[in-house]
């Protein structure tokens, strides 16, 4: 097809190759953000094995129309290269999708889809693989009118995509959002995971300026905010960028703390290190936040235009063959009263003392909002160290680290996610402090090396033929 960067054998060759693998790119992205990881597949798969799709609809300033929207065109990006494949001599019966940062989402929502059309019915779901997704939104966990304005302001310069990833948005009327309802356990999104064989995420530990470690790795924790804190634990023979998925980490001896002469000559020299830096940023970013705020609400407003026309789109040959009812099949009773509690769960960054089930995903109805917002107010320092400990054992991490104030539907998508089953895997960017770009290699940059240790460790352990 034309507009589809599809990688197949050269004309003439045998059509053997019967495993399709589907690369889609994130946020503001194209393909060509994904051409490591295919020309590392072409790499290691020959032309009769493994035939590679990167998605090329959902492109640029179309990513600004939200999850379904996106999972929408690629399902039928994949349909319409699955016919032509099949015209050409190919009978594609394995299925692999790669979903880098927003494109994780997406992926979720089209698998969903996929199957619900009856496609896995006949084609074998073999990877579904995640780099750097936000799979529990992006709203921060942070106290303070900071994390008030941040997730005020950030869900309205993104149009759709958003209120989906800042979780404010309401799902075809079902009173949630479009993350809660993806990770519902009767949803047939959650039902089409369940069918794959391979499910792993690689998820950076620092230095991902887009997307947090909690949510890229599915944590009600986060133990990388100090490393210093931390001796890691590598996986031998790549380079000390993957961390061993089943013990991460140790906790470190304690060191002495420093003098007060050695903070201040510590401090001394950050200050005067970065002052050229501070006065640069002291200008540009007035200017830039204008920039883009200004750009992001024209590209809202072009969004919005979009959506209209994909609505519009015809009800036989477009996008709303893909329109199941509800998407669910159960609705549990008793959400409503959740999703009250959002706003007054969300506003701590670590849970206070007497709200532990939260993490172990329960949504019950009692989880009032008199009952969070009763204990808000309290400070880390003043949450008893029994109750971190407790905290930190029941989500499987060391002693002494506290559980993030996610939101009740945050909790519940990290419950049915961890059910459905994923391999996760820490990454540790040393040399860029642009991980998020550097996990898969986005450019051919120097700093972003390290991405190709976690690329090779992807096709070496992780996915399968």
């Amino acid at each position: 097809m034309s507009d589809s960067a599809l990688l197949k054998p050269a004309e003439g060759s045998r059509h053997e190759a019967h495993h399709i693998c589907v690369l889609v790119h994130g946020l503001w992205g194209n393909g060509t953000h994904l051409s490591y990881i295919a020309t590392s597949l072409r790499e290691k798969y020959s032309d009769d094995e493994l035939i590679v799709l990167v998605c090329k609809r959902n492109a640029s300033s179309f990513t600004y129309d939200g999850i379904e929207v996106g999972g929408e065109r690629v399902t039928k990006e994949i349909e319409e290269t699955i016919v032509e494949l099949k015209r050409d001599g190919f009978k594609i019966d394995r299925f692999s999708i790669v979903g880098y940062s927003l494109g994780g989402l997406i992926a979720r929502f089209c698998v969903g889809l996929l199957d619900s059309k009856g496609y896995f019915d006949y084609i074998k779901p073999v990877n579904f693989t995640t780099f750097a997704s936000p799979h529990l939104g992006v709203r921060t966990p942070l106290r303070g009118y900071q994390n008030q304005v941040w997730n005020v302001l950030g869900a309205r310069t993104l149009s759709a995509s958003g209120r989906q990833l800042f979780t404010v948005d309401n799902f075809r009327d079902t009173g949630r959002p479009l993350l809660s309802v993806l990770a519902d356990p009767e949803s047939i999104f959650i039902h089409a995971l369940r069918k794959f064989e391979n499910r792993c995420l690689y998820t950076n530990i620092v230095n991902d300026r887009t997307a947090v470690y909690y949510t890229t790795g599915i944590s009600r924790n986060d133990p990388y905010v100090n490393l210093e804190k931390l001796k890691l634990n590598y996986l031998p023979g790549y380079q000390d960028v993957i961390l061993d998925p089943d013990e991460p980490y140790h906790l470190a001896q304690s060191k002495q703390p420093p003098t007060f002469s050695e903070r201040v000559a510590n401090t001394s020299r950050t200050v005067l290190r970065k002052a050229p830096i501070y006065a640069g940023l002291s200008i540009l970013i007035p200017v830039a936040v204008v920039v883009f705020l200004i750009n992001s609400g024209i590209q809202t407003l072009r969004s919005q235009k979009r959506i209209l026309l994909h609505e519009q789109d015809d009800a036989v040959d477009g996008y709303q063959r893909y329109r199941m009812s509800w998407m669910v099949q159960d609705m549990r009773a008793g959400i409503e009263d959740v999703f009250e509690a959002t706003n007054a769960a969300q506003q701590q960054e670590y849970l206070p003392e007497g709200l532990e089930e939260l993490a172990e995903g329960d949504t019950a109805p009692e989880m009032t909002e008199e009952r969070i917002a009763s204990t808000q107010d309290t400070p880390l320092e003043k949450v008893p160290s029994s109750t971190l400990r407790r905290r930190s054992t029941a989500s499987g991490c060391a002693p002494d680290i506290p559980t993030l104030a996610l939101t009740p539907a945050q909790f519940a998508m990290i419950k049915a996610l961890d059910d459905v089953g994923f391999r996760k895997f820490p990454v540790h960017i040393h040399n860029s402090s642009h991980s998020h770009a550097a996990i898969i290699v986005r450019t051919n940059r120097k700093a972003f090396e390290e991405g190709k240790v976690v690329v090779k460790h992807w096709l070496d352990q992780a996915f399968s033929i």
